[in-house]
């Protein structure tokens, strides 16, 4: 058995200390060491600029959703396509540049992918919007979708190119409305130019989505149309495959169904998919 004098005692309490003080220094110098190293390649990751083509549903929570983005990724900068599905879909399919599509309507996409200009697997549902039928604040005429009978002009968006008008016409077909209409109908490039119609009094009434609406102090929402009125009101989201910056698209795809954009979006008056 070993036995210490007490002043040998002394020197290895003193040993014990001096290599405990010692572990503890190297661990904190490797996580600050650890730490500068996150911060210095945050910093010096090369700047991208990723090419957004969106619904033009999407022009204001965008906004909100780039500032939101640039607070954890400083280095991406965005330049934004906002435009009718459709025709974003038609412009990528002619090979205009874009980084990734978010479309207004799943059609959209479906026909991108089946031409193998996705990038399948980044492929994500994000946000559901509702239909709303919308007029100027003091119309007293029209109160529901039956009304639009009385109406002279109703504004709805190309059916073949523009989502909103494809679910404005499924809906008013679902409600034997269309063929009663169809001679007052206005169609626009747009959702956004068929509301600039009802806030301008170029037409009485205008099938547009709720979160158009919410942005208006000209227009009020006379109806509500019933999910089961027209096809699914999804946004889905894809990294284009010619995209040179595959990587950084598909990590903002990603943002897209964090709790971080949720906020956003569902500020704008959008709901996410579960």
């Amino acid at each position: 058995m070993l036995n210490f004098k007490p002043a040998s005692r002394k020197w290895l309490i003193t040993g014990l200390i001096m290599v405990f003080l010692a572990v503890c220094l190297v661990g904190c110098g490797n996580q600050d060491a650890d730490t500068s190293k996150e911060l210095e390649q945050q910093q010096s990751a090369e700047p991208v600029t990723l090419l957004v083509s969106a619904a033009a549903s999407l022009t204001d929570a965008m906004s909100d959703i780039e500032k939101a983005y640039q607070e954890e990724h400083s280095n991406v900068s965005f330049e934004f396509n906002l435009g009718s599905s459709g025709s974003l879909q038609q412009q990528i399919e002619q090979g205009a540049p874009a980084d990734l599509f978010i479309s207004a309507a799943k059609g959209k996409m479906d026909a991108l992918d089946e031409k193998d200009l996705i990038v399948k697997e980044t492929r994500k549902d994000i946000v559901k919007n509702t239909l709303v039928l919308v007029v100027a604040k003091d119309n007293d005429t029209i109160k529901s979708f039956e009304d639009l009978e009385k109406a002279k002009t109703i504004a709805m968006g190309e059916p073949e190119s523009v989502p909103a008008g494809k679910y404005a016409s499924e809906a008013l077909t679902s409600l034997n409305l269309l063929d009663k209409v169809k001679s007052k109908l206005v169609y626009a490039k747009d959702v956004r130019q068929v509301l600039a119609y009802v806030e301008s009094g170029d037409a009485e009434a205008g099938l547009v989505y709720q979160t158009d609406a919410n942005i208006s102090d000209k227009v009020k929402v006379a109806a509500v149309a019933d999910e089961s009125l027209h096809s699914s009101l999804v946004y889905p989201a894809a990294v284009v495959k010619d995209s040179k910056n595959q990587e950084q698209a598909k990590a903002f795809v990603d943002f897209l169904s964090s709790d971080k954009a949720a906020a956003v979006f569902e500020k704008h008056g959008f709901t996410m998919v579960k």
